[in-house]
């Protein structure tokens, strides 16, 4: 399998979504809606909706509670691109197949991802629930050779060799910290780990992930940060503590769970994103 995706194949699924928003604003925010906070995209105004699979070489999202599709309209007056439902890797696609999204976002000239994700909560002070504000990232995957800009560099989106000192937008994180005060939503900070999954994380897995810095962990995000950020994107992430982490084998963690977690966290991460829009 072709691990890596030509731009020409970006360009054709670009083509395909400008074709049918043609009449609509052009998207300036791109956000990305993690496992069970599908809800806000059916917020958006003035939508148009375009499953994936009606789009040329581009993968489909298998897992439940992952819609699928493509929402592009208005939320809180500013034009966006909300991505209902993101694919992964474990679903067997290639790192090129899972970031061609962000690629896409890039040609239709979108400059900034607001990233969602439901992850496990690996310090001991979080608890299911909880929104992370995402400081930095653990490219696990990335380390053991799963790097989504390996192959051929796309010198039209981006440099070589990217740097990642920054990877979450330190401006965006503010206006995060701003809203979420002014909402009363405590919000946790801290780094996210990305593992490929899609088995969940044994106790020893766990306890290696906070001696090595992190905070939260999951199966996603972090290829799409990565491509993000070789396109010179500003990113905010934002996890949703969905289950606590089971350093003791004590307890078994389910993607049921997962998915109702998602109905606390969801109206907390909304307002935040709805926060940050308006402060855009």
């Amino acid at each position: 399998m072709q691990n890596f995706i030509s731009l020409e194949q970006i360009d054709l699924a670009a083509q395909a979504i400008r074709k049918q928003i043609s009449t609509l604003r052009k998207p300036v925010v791109g956000i990305i809606l993690g496992s069970g906070l599908n809800d806000l995209a059916d917020s958006v105004q003035q939508a148009v909706r375009i499953p994936y699979s009606n789009l040329p070489n581009f993968p489909v999202s298998t897992v439940h509670g992952h819609a699928g599709r493509f929402v592009i309209g208005e939320l809180e007056g500013k034009p966006v691109l909300v991505m209902q439902g993101r694919i992964h890797y474990y679903e067997g696609y290639t790192m090129g197949q899972i970031t061609l999204p962000i690629r896409v976002m890039q040609r239709l000239g979108i400059p900034s991802l607001i990233v969602t994700n439901a992850a496990g909560g690996v310090h001991p002070d979080f608890n299911p629930g909880d929104v992370m504000l995402i400081t930095d990232q653990l490219n696990l995957m990335g380390m053991s050779g799963l790097n989504p800009l390996m192959g051929p560099n796309l010198d039209e989106i981006g440099t070589r060799f990217p740097d990642m000192s920054q990877a979450y937008d330190r401006t965006y994180a503010d206006l995060a910290r701003k809203v979420a005060k002014e909402n009363n939503v405590v919000l946790r900070e801290g780094v996210y780990a990305g593992l490929s999954g899609p088995s969940f994380e044994s106790p020893a897995d766990l306890r290696f992930l906070r001696l090595s810095g992190a905070d939260a962990v999951g199966m996603s995000t972090v290829p799409e940060v990565i491509v993000a950020r070789h396109g010179n994107m500003r990113v905010l992430g934002l996890s949703g503590i969905s289950n606590k982490a089971n350093l003791d084998g004590s307890t078994i963690t389910t993607h049921e769970e997962v998915i109702e977690a998602g109905k606390v966290i969801t109206p907390r991460v909304e307002k935040i994103i709805r926060g940050v829009l308006r402060s855009l």
